[in-house]
């Protein structure tokens, strides 16, 4: 393989799809259980690939080195070979930020509330703090240190400015769901879902219905995409090549 993706389940993934239409490339979908894994990463047969659940932390030991964005939020989605070396990168960052900059939502000074905490909230959490935001509250189902409970974020943060969906809550084949009922976020102006299946989610729906700035994961996925297109190819894309 030279270039492609790997992780758990990737039946559903977009990925091949966005490179193929990004580069001229063939691009692979290489699901791997675990002891999969540890094979194809010590026989190091690919030129670039992506990373997604559950192996973006699991990839760290093969690694040479990373840069400084995977480093800060321990965890990689883009890797390069480059004569037997891996290099790590992690584009997660870059596709939340211009998502953020692509709809003018500042963060700014703002309380911003992250439902969910695995690899996606970190990258999100990076881009939060790079960005001033003021507070970050991390909300979780279940305790753990550093985050609260969803009853706990209603009682006390219910004058969030913004709410960022990184749960697989509401994603396919469970469409009827959604992490929150927004009507708790009376200060809220602008909601951001990870999810990119469906392309609307109850969450965004919701947002739109009352008036809030809402996104959905779609461009996220494909700017990180992007992103790692550049690395991989050691080049520049056209930025407007996202809305297409």
């Amino acid at each position: 393989m030279d270039y492609g993706l790997i992780g758990g389940k990737l039946g559903h993934s977009y990925s091949k799809i966005i490179h193929e239409k990004l580069a001229d490339y063939q691009y692979e979908l290489c699901p791997l259980t675990e002891e999969e894994f540890t094979d194809f990463m010590e026989k190091k047969a690919f030129r670039a690939i992506n990373v997604t659940i559950p192996y973006k932390q699991k990839v760290i030991p093969y690694l040479t080195e990373m840069d400084s964005r995977a480093t800060l939020i321990g965890a990689v989605n883009t890797i390069v070979n480059r004569d037997g070396k891996l290099y790590g990168y992690n584009t997660d960052y870059a596709g939340f930020d211009y998502m953020l900059q692509r709809h003018h939502i500042d963060v700014a000074g703002k309380k911003c509330i992250v439902l969910g905490n695995g690899g996606a909230a970190q990258a999100v959490i990076a881009v939060l703090k790079n960005n001033k935001a003021r507070d970050i509250i991390i909300v979780k189902r279940t305790t753990a240190p550093g985050v609260i409970t969803y009853e706990e974020c209603f009682d006390s943060h219910s004058d969030a400015d913004v709410v960022i969906n990184t749960s697989p809550v509401g994603m396919y084949p469970n469409t009827d769901a959604s992490p929150v009922d927004l009507t708790h976020f009376s200060s809220c102006h602008a909601v951001v879902d990870l999810i990119y299946n469906p392309i609307e989610t109850q969450f965004t729906a919701q947002g739109r219905s009352l008036g809030m700035i809402s996104v959905s994961g779609l461009e996220m996925l494909v700017a990180q995409a992007l992103y790692a297109v550049e690395i991989f190819l050691g080049t520049t894309l056209n930025k407007e090549q996202i809305d297409q």
